[in-house]
């Protein structure tokens, strides 16, 4: 479902808790997002404020963010203004994806002033404005609207802040009749079938899925369903339409009067037929599949959009990294396919010894000159004649000996080749390894992958102006903890992984890993644990590997004791023994539904 205009009804319904607290602290992990710390008058955590193309909301977060070293710009200028302010108002504008958020805030000098935030929540167009609400004057936006990107409106510190153009639509909210419902569908009873098209060009904050779930109860005329339908009551193709505008006014007021009165129901649904989700704050019975209900709107925004959002960052964050990866074992795996083809010709190596021997023993019917001789082999059984070319311009001897180095050459580039031949396997499975821990990083992950190569030798080291980052002897772990109350430590990367099994795991812990499948380390702290344990931890380390969307995926496990990490391998990699074999299918939403936070 769109963020649409009911949505945003709701969203600011639950927002009302922050009117009164204080703005702590504000970051700006990314280019389009903000986080304020909030807090005081019964109220403490964090808002999330984002104006991502893709994924543009606002709602209580309780993920962590990686902030950037030194502050953005505009960052700065929100904490100049805003940090330590009160939250005087937070409304929506009519039913639009428009909400303004007032803040009384005192300057250095003590005197108090008024800024409003407004956040634009509009696709692309999306934005984040702080204004000076007496004089209309923009101090600054997360995004710069210039005359060159839009004719109608400018967004830049100076210029006065002109909303986004009006869709001349009525509130929904404020139709209390039917003859103003019909009057807002610029229709008479004459007229043809009302489609969910018609409801969105009438109405105000209204999205397709909306429009269709208001049509689907007037055709279904099952009122009394309404608030407890969790299965979709018949199946309906194509275009949702609705003929009697009595039937399609009752089911419209019904719903509207649901809003006002704030009975909502935060669900995301997740269609049978296509695989699709949706979400919505009341129940769509016009659509077949399975639901689950949240408590509060902020769980469903971050539900359904937190994953995807973040997932969307890493790929822009990490994208050198992974064509670089992809580019490195692209380069491995075509040079192993030259060296088993050098390999290949090094086994013909016993070829050129017989040669030399045969010249060697007939070199009484060779002379100089000859460009080639027919000799018995008297290597092979049935005796058969061997063509052995020669150098006109050699002795005999001389040919003997050519062939007798080439012979001692091929021999020993058999051992330097099966050695590079294992190098570059190593090669291509550390990157492998890499390249799956980059599809599963997080923003910090990111970085410490980024480290490890420069540590490597892979690249150089970015340089930036200003204060480096201290490096932390111990990175940030994710930790799980399991229906039996043990902690599961999880490592995303090398780095991780080295900390979590040669530093933090203690002898007796068990260690898991996917069976000859690039993935992460996993312990389990405790040398005490039931099967439940056990199988969430397999689970976990199925979950993050290559092997994530496959089914019964062979993890090994085994006491920390017989992990061992070779001397000069490669970050990350180890050896084990004494180990057994659990096979299990990765269950996202179990895992999910595990406590686990980051240490």
């Amino acid at each position: 479902m769109a963020l649409d205009g009911i949505v945003i009804k709701s969203l600011v319904d639950e927002l009302q808790q922050c009117i009164g607290a204080r703005i702590h602290k504000i970051h700006q992990p990314t280019n389009q997002e903000l986080v304020f710390g909030i807090r005081g008058n019964g109220m403490s955590g964090k808002l999330l404020l984002s104006a991502n193309p893709t994924y543009p909301r606002v709602h209580f977060t309780n993920a962590t963010y990686i902030n950037p070293l030194e502050a953005p710009m505009f960052c700065m200028l929100m904490r100049k203004y805003c940090e330590g302010g009160v939250i005087e108002r937070i409304t929506q504008v009519g039913r639009e994806r428009i909400i303004h958020i007032d803040v009384r805030h005192r300057d250095e000098v003590g005197d108090t002033s008024f800024k409003r935030i407004i956040v634009e929540l509009m696709g692309r167009h999306s934005n984040i404005i702080l204004i000076d609400p007496d004089t209309n004057t923009v101090h600054d936006g997360i995004q710069h609207v210039t005359p060159a990107v839009s004719s109608y409106r400018i967004v830049m510190p100076g210029s006065s802040y002109t909303p986004p153009p009006e869709q001349n639509k009525l509130d929904p909210l404020a139709v209390n009749t039917k003859e103003q419902f019909s009057d807002a569908l610029h229709r008479d009873d004459e007229q043809a079938s009302i489609t969910s098209k018609t409801l969105v060009g009438s109405f105000s904050g209204f999205s397709p899925l909306l429009a269709n779930e208001i049509i689907y109860r007037a055709i279904t005329k099952q009122h009394d369903q309404w608030l407890g339908a969790t299965e979709r009551p018949l199946q309906l193709d194509g275009q949702l339409r609705v003929d009697h505008i009595d039937d399609l006014w009752s089911s419209f007021k019904h719903m509207m009067e649901t809003v006002q009165q704030q009975q909502f129901r935060p669900m995301i649904v997740k269609e049978t037929a296509r695989d699709k989700q949706y979400f919505s704050v009341v129940a769509l019975t016009h659509i077949d599949g399975s639901f689950t209900e949240y408590r509060a709107v902020s769980e469903v925004l971050e539900a359904f959009y937190g994953d995807k959002a973040e997932r969307d960052t890493v790929k822009q964050r990490a994208g050198d990294l992974i064509r670089f990866v992809t580019n490195e074992i692209s380069k491995n795996e075509q040079k192993l396919v030259k060296l088993q083809h050098t390999y290949d010709e090094a086994q013909d190596a016993d070829r050129y010894r017989i040669m030399g021997e045969l010249i060697t023993a007939y070199m009484h019917q060779i002379k100089r000159g000859d460009e080639s001789v027919d000799l018995v082999n008297y290597y092979d059984e049935n005796g058969a004649i061997l063509h052995v070319l020669l150098d006109p311009q050699l002795t005999p001897s001389e040919n003997a000996q050519r062939y007798f180095k080439r012979y001692t050459k091929q021999k020993n580039s058999q051992v330097s080749v099966m050695e590079q031949i294992e190098l570059t396997n190593r090669e291509l499975e550390y990157f492998s390894t890499l390249l799956q821990q980059l599809e599963l990083a997080s923003l910090s992950d990111i970085e410490e992958i980024r480290e490890e190569l420069v540590a490597g030798g892979y690249l150089r080291e970015r340089v930036k102006k200003g204060a480096k980052r201290k490096k932390s002897n111990k990175p940030q772990l994710l930790c799980y903890t399991s229906s039996e109350g043990i902690d599961i430590y999880v490592g995303k990367n090398n780095l991780q992984n080295e900390y979590v099994t040669n530093r933090l795991a203690n002898s007796n812990d068990t260690w898991l890993h996917t069976k000859d499948i690039p993935g992460s380390h996993v312990v389990i702290r405790s040398n005490e644990f039931g099967n439940p344990t056990l199988e969430e931890a397999a689970m976990l380390a199925a979950y993050y590997s290559q092997a994530k969307s496959s089914s019964m995926v062979p993890v090994d496990y085994t006491l920390i004791r017989h992990v061992k990490k070779p001397s000069g391998a490669k970050p990350g990699f180890v050896i084990y023994d004494q180990q057994k074999t659990v096979y299990i299918t990765p269950d996202e939403e179990k895992l999910k539904a595990l406590p686990h936070t980051v240490k």
